[in-house]
């Protein structure tokens, strides 16, 4: 009985530091991954004229940095808003390397941009 209350305590012990990585992971600066500085740059959209200026904190469409949206990512989303207002709106990461960046708009309509 001594060996199941051990291997028991064991358990939630290890379950708790688990949550508390993910939880830490979770609460870390947004914006700091390598994924965002290979998302900085100026991008134009493969079947249009519309270009994208991702720069450290904004993310601009179709407009001059005055304009832009602050930006930040969180796994494979960026979360945009205007001056940090709410509702952010989301743009899905579908591929992303040097030279191609497929988003998902809000409106689920693909953009596939290029350097």
């Amino acid at each position: 009985m001594k060996n199941f209350a051990f291997i028991f305590c064991c358990q939630c012990i290890g379950v708790s530091l688990v949550s508390i990585l993910f939880s830490l992971s979770a609460c870390s600066n947004p914006g700091s991954g390598s994924g965002n500085r290979q998302l900085q740059g100026d991008w134009k959209l493969k079947t249009g004229d519309t270009k994208l200026k991702i720069t450290g904190k904004k993310f601009a469409m179709d407009s001059d940095l005055q304009y832009a949206e602050d930006y930040f990512v969180k796994g494979d989303t960026i979360f945009s808003s205007f001056q940090g207002n709410q509702p952010y709106s989301k743009f899905i990461i579908e591929k992303l390397d040097d030279h191609n960046l497929k988003l998902l708009s809000p409106d689920s309509t693909v953009m596939e941009f290029t350097r």
